[in-house]
């Protein structure tokens, strides 16, 4: 009987480590970032209520998005808020978005949104690190 219980318990945290659903949280600050192409990606840091993105490389960061941040008022496993623009930041940087608003999506543990730049629009998806 032991055995059985034993053994159901490992294939049950097997399938949740494996393709279970992320936990809910209500806290999104900390550092986010994309998958890597080539030695470019992204990177977000979430502070109590403002998020600014950055495209980093080996040797530059350059501003990407600076707004708002709305946390959510209890734990979720999917979240959604509106980001204003922080024109003051953005205003003189190269490469960050001339937007007034930003949809910002959190599902299943990935933070993302739409990022254009040269006439190239592409979802983004951020994971937190550690």
């Amino acid at each position: 009987m032991k055995k059985t219980i034993f053994a159901l318990a490992l294939a049950v945290s097997m399938l949740t480590a494996c393709g279970g659903k992320a936990e809910a949280t209500s806290d999104l600050t900390g550092t986010w970032t994309s998958e890597k192409s080539g030695d470019s990606y992204q990177e977000a840091v979430i502070t109590d209520n403002y998020i600014e993105i950055n495209w980093m490389s080996k040797d530059t960061k350059s501003l990407y998005w600076a707004g708002s941040y709305i946390a959510p008022e209890s734990a979720v496993t999917e979240y959604s808020w509106t980001s204003e623009n922080d024109t003051e930041k953005t205003g003189s940087a190269l490469l960050a978005s001339g937007d007034d608003t930003k949809e910002f999506t959190y599902k299943d543990g990935v933070i993302s949104y739409e990022a254009s730049a040269m006439g190239t629009t592409k979802t983004m998806k951020l994971t937190k690190q550690k």
